[in-house]
């Protein structure tokens, strides 16, 4: 039954149809045993004209949801006909309160108005051109008042009840077209959420592997320069080199335990903060890079996406310097806190800018510089990059502060 009841909805016409059938049916037997006001069988052409009213009626209730203004206006007319001819209601006639809601419910603003019109006034034509004429009396036409009223009653319902369903179709529409825009709006926010996690995964995965590469391959070509020469060298040369690729493998399953479910991530490291920028000082240095750091201000605690932020982009300058800087290059690494802000700065008295280093990658694709700004940016701050006065260059970033009492 509620597939039934599923499929007639969807398919109204055929209800539609049902009823149409009924009524001709019964209208064409109610049409030809016609009689008029006087009670005589009525033949000729207004015989004729009743099976016509009979037989159109029904057609129209077939087709009114396809045309709604139409069949309004076709009822509508054939109702002032109807009087107009004196000829008795019939079966066929409880059609015309169809039409009344098919104005309300599915007309333009026009069909609708018409259709209010001809429902006020469709008791009262009635009762003057089809009820005998009164007597004078005083009763009676308080009784054919209240008779066209009575039969007005159903025909201003029945446009009341179309009105009500074009509302209420009108909201539902509404309401769908709301779940419509919060589902493109959840999946762009999807979209987003999904583009920013790929974007952070690339900005790690640089910087892990462009920073510890570039040591290593420094590391084993001093090795294979002084591997006949200085065996101690050699030696340690590869220790550093073991040591950096532990180290990247460590940050590798850190950033791999990104994708993990919530409860294996106990198993990886820590990300980087300000505390390991020592141990990255040292690494740079015994890659051959000489580094001098400062820090100034009261050393606080930092936010764990902050520290991060400042230990990648000392980590990406250093890289860069020693990508860019040539062999005599020197750096100089200084943070300062202030009261509202952290500033980071990396100089350094190499070669100067070049077109990789100003693209900001150790790649040549310009990763590097645009993860720096994608880091400076998520903490609200500015990066400034450039050639350095005196030769060299420079990288300075200024991160906002929230002070905590």
């Amino acid at each position: 039954m509620h597939r039934l009841n599923a499929w007639l909805r969807r398919h109204p016409v055929v209800v539609d149809s049902a009823w149409a059938l009924i009524v001709l049916v019964f209208g064409v037997l109610v049409a030809l045993e016609q009689t008029d006001i006087d009670g005589n069988r009525v033949t000729g052409p207004a015989m004729w004209v009743g099976l016509a009213i009979a037989v159109i009626l029904p057609f129209m209730m077939a087709v009114r949801r396809r045309r709604p203004d139409l069949t309004t206006a076709v009822a509508v007319a054939l109702g002032l006909s109807q009087v107009a001819g004196r000829i008795e209601p019939g079966v066929s006639s409880a059609a015309y309160l169809v039409f009344a809601y098919t104005g309300a419910a599915f007309g333009r603003a026009w069909t609708s108005r018409l259709a209010l019109a001809a429902s006020l006034s469709a008791g009262s034509l009635t009762v003057w051109r089809l009820v005998p004429s009164p007597d004078g009396t005083n009763d009676t036409l308080t009784r054919r008042v209240a008779l066209a009223a009575l039969m007005t009653t159903p025909f201003v319902l029945c446009w009341a009840w179309g009105r009500l369903t074009r509302v209420r179709r009108a909201y539902l529409v509404e309401l769908e077209d709301r779940a419509a825009r919060l589902e493109r709006e959840r999946d762009a926010q999807a979209q987003v959420a999904v583009a920013a996690e790929r974007a952070r995964i690339a900005r790690e995965l640089h910087d892990v592997v462009a920073h510890n590469v570039s040591v290593m391959i420094v590391q084993a070509d001093g090795a294979a320069y002084v591997m006949d020469s200085s065996p101690q060298q050699t030696k340690e040369a590869l220790g550093t080199i073991a040591a950096t690729g532990r180290q990247a493998l460590a940050e590798m399953r850190r950033l791999l335990g990104v994708l993990r479910t919530a409860d294996t991530t106990g198993e990886y490291v820590p990300q980087p903060g300000v505390e390991e920028l020592p141990d990255l000082l040292e690494q740079v240095r015994t890659a051959g890079l000489p580094v001098e750091f400062s820090s100034t201000g009261e050393v606080r605690d930092l936010p764990r996406g902050l520290e991060l932020t400042v230990y990648r982009i000392v980590q990406e300058a250093l890289t860069n310097v020693r990508k860019h800087g040539g062999p005599d290059a020197n750096a100089k690494v200084s943070v300062d806190f202030r009261d509202s802000d952290l500033e980071v700065l990396v100089e350094d008295d190499g070669r100067g800018s070049t077109r990789d280093q100003l693209s900001g990658g150790t790649d040549g694709l310009g990763h590097g510089l645009i993860g720096m700004r994608e880091r400076v940016g998520m903490v609200s701050g500015s990066l400034d990059v450039g050639p350095r006065p005196g030769g060299g260059f420079r990288i300075r970033a200024v991160l906002p502060l929230k002070v905590s009492k």
